[in-house]
């Protein structure tokens, strides 16, 4: 029987983000989760899809987690915030301590297409002077080529 990670997955031997919302009680939440995650390759990066609002406790714990499970095979990832309706504090916090985590750990993380509500508090809380936004899925993974090819 493989080790069982905090949230109850299989531990796949890889360390997870710190969760700005977890508060290590784990029990089964009978709310529905109001987000949707879906990991598409695209090249040798993943675009992180998703659908919903990012808010404080399971949807942002929930992005966290995904992140952190799917971020170490791939080293780059896209997230399309193009499906979110809103983030709120809590999911903010997580945002910023995944993107911290990612950039920690040498990887590349990048959002791509938040609606103008998801950018203007983006920008009213400056955070955009440390996430790498951008206004499409294509432009952020060529700005990820145009970063490796400078590395090279």
């Amino acid at each position: 029987m493989k080790p069982v990670n905090q949230v109850g997955m299989p531990d796949t031997g890889i360390a997870s983000v710190p969760s700005a919302t977890d508060q290590r009680t784990y029990k089964t939440n009978k709310k529905k989760l109001n987000l949707t995650l879906e990991a598409e390759p695209s090249g040798d990066a993943i675009v992180l899809h998703c659908h919903g609002r990012i808010i404080f406790h399971s949807e942002a714990q929930t992005f966290s987690t995904i992140v952190a499970e799917v971020l170490p095979s791939a080293r780059r990832m896209v997230v399309d915030l193009a499906g979110i309706d809103s983030v709120d504090s809590g999911g903010l916090g997580e945002l910023m301590l995944t993107h911290m985590w990612a950039e920690a750990a040498g990887y590349a993380l990048k959002f791509a297409s938040p609606k103008k509500s998801v950018l203007h508090l983006f920008e009213t809380t400056n955070v955009v002077s440390v996430f790498d936004v951008y206004a499409s899925v294509p432009e952020a993974i060529e700005a990820m080529y145009q970063e490796q090819a400078q590395l090279v």
